[in-house]
Formats: structure tokens, C-alpha cells, sequence
């Protein structure tokens, strides 16, 4: 009974935390993230969709742009900024809010390039030592706890993340996504990102 009630209070807290911000969606929070994110959050070139991606992943990422450890072009110039004064509790909040709106799939990827990126999302390029994305990422690319939801997101920010990756620019999480993008040629990250887009 005791872990019932623990369980209810936790709903109960994320109940009222996404009611707040959803209750104001004019507020400062909100609007500042909307504008680049969309205002159902699905996303503008280059800025990701928020809509229905993991809370803690979120939230991780909300702390990784304060603390500079997201330190690629983009971030620098818009996310640092963004970021710097949330609080703890506010960053929580947002990535609730966020993670329980509906999500939509991009389909922007190219079609002829699916079944190649399908390919190397299971099972990965045993030839050149690089792992399978479903081994993290889940089989639908669904993601889990702070790794990311990759279904459905867009081709080009999907393409560019990648291409970050091997380039050196760093995330929260270090290992393995540097060596394994760093592997990745032009042509296999073009169709694992199509492959990506078309995911529901």
C-alpha cells in the first residue's frame, strides 16, 4: 500500500507540473522554446522536435547547454543562452511538458535510402566494427531513459547530429556515439537518417 501512495504522489506531482506549463503556454518558458521549436514542438530546420522525446533526455541535454558540455555550433549560439538560467525544477518541467505532447513522424528522409539505413539501424556494419542503433535506441527507435527517441526525426538534423558527432563536438554523453559516428560514411549517415525520418 505504502508504494501505492509514493506512486500516487509522483503521478499526482507530474500531473500538476504539466498542467502549469501547459495552463501557460505563453509563459517566458514556453515561448522561448517555441519559437525555434515549434509551437506543437515538432521542430524547425536545424532546431529538433521536442514533441513526445524522453524526459530525462531532455532534461539532460537542458543541463549539458548550461553546463557548455553540448558544445556544438548551434548550441554555442543559440542553446547556452537558452539554458543558463533554468533552474533544476524548470528544466524538469519543460521536459515532462514536452515529452507528453504528440509526436509526428518528419518523413523527410529519402525513401530509396530506407532499407539501407534500416539495415545498419539492426544490425549495424559488422565489416567495420560499428554497432547496431538498436542496441541502444531500442527496436523502434523508441529510446530509453536519457537516451534519446530517434524515430521520426528530422532527415537534416538527424544528418547533422551524426556528422557533429564524428567531427568531435560533444553531448552529455560521451561513449559510444563519437567513435561510432566517426565510422559512419557520408552515404550510410544519409540513409540511416532516412531510414530515421520515416519511423513512427
Amino acid at each position: 500500500m505504502k508504494h501505492i501512495n509514493i506512486k500516487v504522489a509522483i503521478l499526482a506531482s507530474v500531473f500538476v507540473a504539466v498542467s502549469a506549463l501547459a495552463g501557460h503556454a505563453e509563459s517566458n518558458a514556453i515561448r522561448n522554446c517555441t519559437w525555434c521549436h515549434g509551437g506543437s514542438a515538432q521542430g524547425y530546420t536545424p532546431a529538433p522536435r521536442l514533441a513526445g522525446q524522453r524526459p530525462r533526455y531532455i532534461e539532460q541535454q537542458l543541463v549539458s547547454f548550461a553546463d557548455h558540455t553540448r558544445d556544438s555550433p548551434f548550441s554555442r549560439l543559440y542553446m547556452w543562452g537558452a539554458a543558463a538560467n533554468l533552474s533544476p525544477q524548470a528544466a524538469r518541467d519543460l521536459a515532462v511538458y514536452f515529452s507528453r505532447l504528440p509526436r509526428r513522424a518528419a518523413d523527410d528522409g529519402d525513401r530509396e535510402l530506407v532499407p539501407r539505413g534500416e539495415a545498419i539501424y539492426q544490425l549495424g556494419v559488422p565489416e567495420a566494427n560499428i554497432a547496431a542503433c538498436v542496441a541502444c535506441h531500442g527496436p523502434n527507435a523508441e529510446g530509453v531513459g536519457a537516451i534519446p527517441r530517434l524515430s521520426g526525426l528530422a532527415y537534416t538534423y538527424l544528418k547533422s547530429r551524426l556528422q557533429q558527432w564524428g567531427q568531435g563536438y560533444h553531448g552529455a554523453l560521451q561513449f559510444p556515439m563519437p567513435h561510432i559516428a566517426a565510422q559512419l560514411s557520408r552515404d550510410q549517415v544519409e540513409a540511416l537518417a532516412s531510414y530515421l525520418s520515416f519511423v513512427k
